[in-house]
């Protein structure tokens, strides 16, 4: 009888999570579903505290990792550990780490599972099953496995339909496998794939431009063999085009986690945009990031179920979306999602300020469109964040001038946080042979990027002194102990208070009291919920001065940039 145990070594990076502790990512349930389709009963827990020992595993036989490309550290610790404890067990890779699968020879493990991973993780369960794990690997699409003289690499399966892919049943029942699970920000997938199939322009290209004018069937495969999608992106090679979940299949899943006792949920999705623009398309595949628009319809009854549900509807629990792409937030799209998602924060990809870079990065938007995108948004009443890139192949002085240009013009435009990323080459990515950037500091364009990204934070953070929101008290800050964690309904930043002895798990409203850094602030509790409303702790008319004054400033600035530019 198979035991399996799942490792969600998610965001932990060379040295544990430190940015994502509230996260609790879509794949690794949905791995579990698949073995609890075969009647099995999985657990899962995460790297860090199968590390610190926190489990007996001479109970389980089968060890699952899942894990990105950076985690590759930590995987590599998991199984070195699993392995001093149970030699033969085999041990599984699958997430984005398993597109490399040269990443079984470092971390350590016997089989990878490439892209999606459902189909072939049910018939790799039959092989374990079976006992023909050694006969059956050989035809087993979509895996590599370590055989004689290394690592054999089979076929890729191709991507799921639509109907097969709404098939499948993630777990709920192991959400209360993650400490955290009733505080965290737990991701539900409401579609899977990308459509943005632009390619960048790279060495190889024969500017034949089918990948943006083609039709969507042609558009799917390149001439020359570009991999779909941003140069930095592997998410169209390993997932392929969009496939929406249905709104029934979803409904299900969300009511489960509620009652679970999870209360902060992220609908999962590289652009929730794309929500049954499939569907508008189909048979073909979708394939333009642009057109057609929003299929408005299937988005709003989507958000309108959800919504409408008890915990949602009262405040009790918070609905978030994340990832958008700014080519398809029309003025109906933002407004719609605003109506629903008012005062949640949502994710643009703006990566660069340059044009020309943009296009060369085979972006599906241009920077003057993220603008645009923010400016709609922020009038819908939502929070956009934007995300930047250092170190892009074709970075520059220029493209470093208008990208901090383009900083400074998104937080006029209503941006509420920048975010900076470092690139690194993801396998099957069309940038997967170019170098690792160098670390911000060693480098001194990126280095003036991260300090205009730090001072924009910091001005940005300094409105959040003296607002109130709905947080959910977690254990003690480890860095010092006389404070808690709480984290925001909404996601917001990471606030410590005192004073929260048992009240672990409890929603309190908090007031923002003094800024820590560029993730953390501090805050005081002034209600704590009752059965039926928050009651008051604190009040006084005087306590506050200073920082409603600063407030203020801060809020009338943001009204000013939150004007639509003539």
């Amino acid at each position: 009888m198979l035991r399996p145990l799942i490792v969600d070594a998610l965001g932990s990076g060379r040295s544990g999570r430190r940015a994502t502790l509230d996260a609790i990512g879509a794949g690794p349930r949905a791995v579990a579903g698949v073995l609890e389709l075969r009647g099995l009963k999985p657990r899962i827990i995460i790297a860090e505290e199968f590390l610190r020992g926190g489990l007996n595993l001479k109970g389980f036989n089968l060890l699952l990792i899942s894990a990105m490309t950076v985690d590759q550290p930590t995987a590599r610790r998991v199984a070195s550990l699993w392995r001093r404890l149970n030699s033969d067990a085999p041990i599984i890779l699958g997430g984005p780490i398993a597109s490399d699968p040269a990443a079984l020879l470092r971390v350590g493990g016997d089989i990878a599972v490439i892209g999606e991973g459902e189909k072939t993780l049910e018939e790799l369960l039959n092989l374990l099953i079976e006992d023909r794990l050694d006969e059956g690997l050989r035809n087993l699409r979509g895996v590599a496995y370590r055989g004689e003289g290394g690592v054999r690499v089979n076929p890729l399966r191709p991507v799921m339909s639509r109907v097969e892919y709404d098939g499948y049943r993630p777990s709920t029942r192991v959400v209360r496998d993650y400490p955290l699970y009733y505080a965290a920000r737990v991701y539900v997938e409401v579609l899977r794939g990308c459509s943005n199939y632009y390619r960048p322009i790279v060495e190889e290209c024969i500017r034949c431009d089918r990948c943006r004018s083609g039709g969507l069937t042609e558009r799917y495969d390149c001439p020359v063999g570009i991999p779909p999608g941003c140069g930095y992106c592997s998410v169209p090679s390993l997932y392929g085009p969009p496939r929406s979940r249905s709104v029934s299949r979803i409904l299900e899943e969300v009511e489960e986690l509620l009652e679970m006792g999870v209360r902060r949920l992220v609908l999962s999705a590289p652009d929730i945009l794309d929500y049954g623009r499939d569907l508008l398309v189909e048979p073909e595949p979708l394939t333009d990031p642009r057109e057609p628009e929003p299929n408005y319809d299937a988005l709003e009854e989507l958000l309108s179920t959800l919504t409408d549900l008890k915990p949602i509807r009262s405040g009790e629990a918070s609905l978030m979306a994340e990832n958008i792409k700014p080519s398809l937030v029309t003025e109906r799209a933002a407004k719609l999602l605003g109506r629903y998602l008012s005062g949640t924060p949502i994710n643009i990809g703006f990566e660069t300020g340059s044009e020309s870079h943009s296009r060369l990065l085979g972006r599906p938007s241009t920077p003057r469109e993220c603008l645009t995108a923010i400016r709609r948004l922020r009038r819908a009443g939502l929070r956009p964040q934007v995300y930047f890139i250092h170190g892009l192949p074709g970075q520059s002085v220029e493209t470093v001038e208008a990208s901090i240009k383009a900083i400074w013009s998104s937080i006029q435009a209503g941006a509420d946080w920048i975010i900076l990323y470092r690139f690194t080459p993801l396998p099957m990515s069309a940038f997967a042979h170019m170098p690792k950037a160098p670390p911000a500091a060693r480098d001194p364009l990126s280095r003036r990027l991260r300090e205009n990204v730090s001072k924009a934070n910091k001005m940005l953070k300094g409105r959040w002194i003296g607002r109130k929101l709905k947080a959910i008290i977690d254990g003690r800050y480890m860095k010092d102990r006389r404070f808690h964690v709480a984290y925001p309904m909404p996601h917001g930043p990471v606030i410590l208070i005192k004073d929260a002895e048992r009240l672990e798990g409890k929603t309190v409203e908090i007031t923002i009291t003094s800024i820590t850094s560029e993730r953390v602030m501090k805050g005081i509790i002034t209600s704590i919920k009752g059965n039926k409303h928050f009651v008051t702790l604190y009040k006084s008319p005087n306590r506050f001065n200073a920082h409603e004054a600063q407030h203020k400033t801060y809020s009338s600035f943001s009204r000013d940039i939150n004007t639509e530019s003539p």
